[in-house]
């Protein structure tokens, strides 16, 4: 398959896959670790009116689903990605982490998770998927 073709799949792929993961811990969230009384967590608007209600242990997984959706993203990209693997893996992570930066303008949260969260749950995390690609396929 043509090169530029193939990374063009794989980054699409990895994307997808990536996202897919976010959006499906985060929709079992709520059956893990539900959310505080008489909130409605479905609307921006909601999510926003129950932010003062929020726990820290209401945070862990929207880390979760950030986090694990950007290394899964990142993995799959440097492994189907033909050239620039972790270029291409580092940049998995940073499409979600313009993702992220969006959700902090959208739905404002507290400090302390705004910084681990667009700290850690991205960049570095994609890196980390990279790594785990690209060394087992070396």
């Amino acid at each position: 398959m043509n090169p530029i073709l193939r990374n063009i799949l794989g980054v699409l792929a990895s994307v997808i896959a990536g996202g897919m993961l976010n959006m499906g811990i985060i929709l079992i969230s709520g059956s893990i670790i539900p959310p505080p009384e008489g909130t409605d967590m479905t609307t921006t608007e909601g999510i926003k009116a129950a932010m003062h209600l929020m726990e820290a242990k209401h945070f862990i997984m929207p880390f979760l689903a950030h986090a694990l959706g950007s290394l899964l993203g990142a993995f799959v990209a440097a492994k189907l990605v033909a050239t620039h693997k972790m270029k291409f893996a580092i940049g998995v992570g940073v499409w979600f982490f313009l993702g992220g930066v969006s959700m902090v303008f959208m739905v404002p949260s507290p400090l302390w998770f705004t910084v681990l969260d667009l700290g850690v749950a991205y960049i570095p995390m994609a890196y980390f998927g990279g790594m785990l690609a690209t060394k087992q396929s070396g």
